[in-house]
């Protein structure tokens, strides 16, 4: 479940090891490129930390929440 802290949302995936975490990191830019969007992604053994806003905005906007869903099914 993403939560939502100060002007963010932020979700942080479990893997079984560090590749499967690169994997899915390299997936999530991919995404977020497509999107002309791109989220703080923090990659760590087994774990993967994503962190979404707008910072134009300053605050969490649709462009977010789509990107969101979009992580949520890879």
């Amino acid at each position: 479940m993403w939560q939502k802290k100060d002007n963010t949302m932020v979700k942080e995936f479990e893997f079984k090891d560090f590749k499967s975490a690169l994997e899915f990191a390299n997936k999530v830019g991919a995404a977020a490129e497509k999107m002309n969007h791109h989220p703080m992604i923090a990659l760590m053994w087994g774990k993967v930390k994503v962190v979404l806003t707008t910072h134009s905005a300053g605050k969490v906007t649709k462009k977010d929440q789509d990107l969101a869903k979009i992580i949520d099914k890879l």
